[in-house]
């Protein structure tokens, strides 16, 4: 791990925001915030955010290190772009702000950016085409097929659709919204059971070929399948959920990734925002946040799992951190090629993951870490029966 970031005392993250250090633009900066960023970001005309009363200063950060999914070089930490819509997570400040903070996540050596077609659906990838446009050439933007969607209207269909006539129509209208004549990774959302994964990779294997798309990943899948497809055309990456509040893919997944060489991508790193301390037992979703219907979000399964953000909070002292930043650098010390693409729709929330590298956990303190976790019960599914259905899924053999 990184050397330990000295002068920070253990701050959760309203603490973070108002004691941070941010080397960046204010044109930047103001143009990204939302009001209580602003706030902070209007107070110093030099463009660095001086710290709070307390005078504990969190370090600036502009990512430097990096990991491989495959033979694809991205960093550390990369930057999902699934809530910038405003439509899973409730609303967002503007679009103006989201485009504006992916080419700030830029700026600050971020290099992989998470979008899907079913984000918004399609608005996410405009967000983030036009926000990487003009740095398109130094970053990987990752994407993902599979969901029924109507490709011009995005209205979603009903049900899923890998079928390869599809995939070739949607990689087309992804090209189009993310501005760019490639796609660096492209996912399979989910396993679609009527379509096997045979046809499904060679189809992706002819986009490579044709050089729309570089790598390709799968998401929740099965793992006979990611077999059968990587022996069809190699996958750079495995996108699942993982956490500190999900460790399921510990018991076949990762290890199958380390036995073939793939990467891989926890989505929801952050249990959601539970483990930064965003949302808790009090908490009262805006209308249509989907947060609302996962069953580990009830007030019940909230308020059994606080033990859980107990042990992140006492560690975020001892390290001079955050909550959030102690269980992104949980997962960063699993493996080498674990890569976390946690969300953001504020500037002050990109900053404090993309320092989750500068936490200087010994060894020694991440298996003690670990224990103090393994201790804890969560209570609670990570999603609804219906989407859970998804997960898993051992597409068909050829006929």
């Amino acid at each position: 791990m990184v050397d330990k970031v000295e002068g920070r005392s253990g701050l959760d993250r309203r603490g973070f925001l108002k004691a941070s250090a941010v080397a960046v633009p204010v044109v930047i900066g103001l143009a990204g915030c939302t009001n209580d960023d602003r706030r902070v970001a209007s107070a110093t005309p030099s463009g660095v955010v001086t710290p709070g009363a307390s005078g504990d200063v969190a370090q600036a950060t502009t990512m430097s290190s990096r990991r491989r999914l495959g033979e694809l070089e991205v960093s550390s930490i990369g930057l999902g772009c699934q809530t910038m819509p405003g439509l899973l997570y409730g609303p967002v400040s503007s679009r103006e702000n989201m485009v504006t903070l992916v080419r700030m996540a830029a700026d600050q050596g971020v290099t992989l950016f998470d979008t899907a077609e079913a984000y918004g659906p399609l608005e996410s990838e405009r967000i983030v085409g036009e926000g990487l446009e003009p740095v398109r050439d130094d970053i990987v933007i990752a994407t993902k097929f599979g969901w029924a969607i109507d490709p011009n209207t995005g209205q979603m269909t009903g049900g899923l659709n890998s079928r390869p006539d599809h995939i070739v129509t949607a990689v087309d209208g992804m090209l189009e919204r993310l501005r760019t004549d490639r796609i660096d990774l492209l996912y399979q959302h989910r396993v679609d059971p009527s379509v096997p994964i045979e046809d499904v990779a060679g189809t992706v294997g002819e986009l490579i070929a044709a050089g729309k798309v570089l790598h390709w990943g799968m998401c929740e899948p099965g793992i006979e399948t990611i077999r059968r497809a990587h022996a069809t055309q190699p996958l750079s990456a495995i996108q699942n959920e993982y956490s500190v509040l999900w460790r399921g893919p510990e018991d076949g997944v990762i290890p199958l990734c380390d036995e073939l060489g793939i990467g891989f991508v926890p989505f929801t790193p952050l249990g959601a925002g539970f483990a930064a301390g965003t949302i808790n037992p009090y908490t009262q979703f805006a209308p249509g946040d989907f947060r609302a219907s996962v069953p580990r979000n009830s007030p019940d399964n909230m308020t059994a799992n606080m033990a859980l953000v107990q042990v992140l909070n006492d560690w975020a002292v001892t390290a001079g951190a955050t909550p959030a930043q102690i269980a992104l650098a949980w997962l960063l010390s699993r493996t080498p090629w674990v890569v976390p693409i946690p969300s953001a729709t504020r500037v002050s929330h990109l900053l404090e993951n993309i320092g989750a590298e500068d936490v200087g956990l010994s060894q020694d303190e991440i298996a003690s870490l670990d224990a103090d976790l393994l201790a804890i019960e969560v209570h609670g599914a990570r999603l609804s029966p219906g989407i859970l259905s998804l997960s898993g899924v051992e597409a068909p053999s050829r006929q």
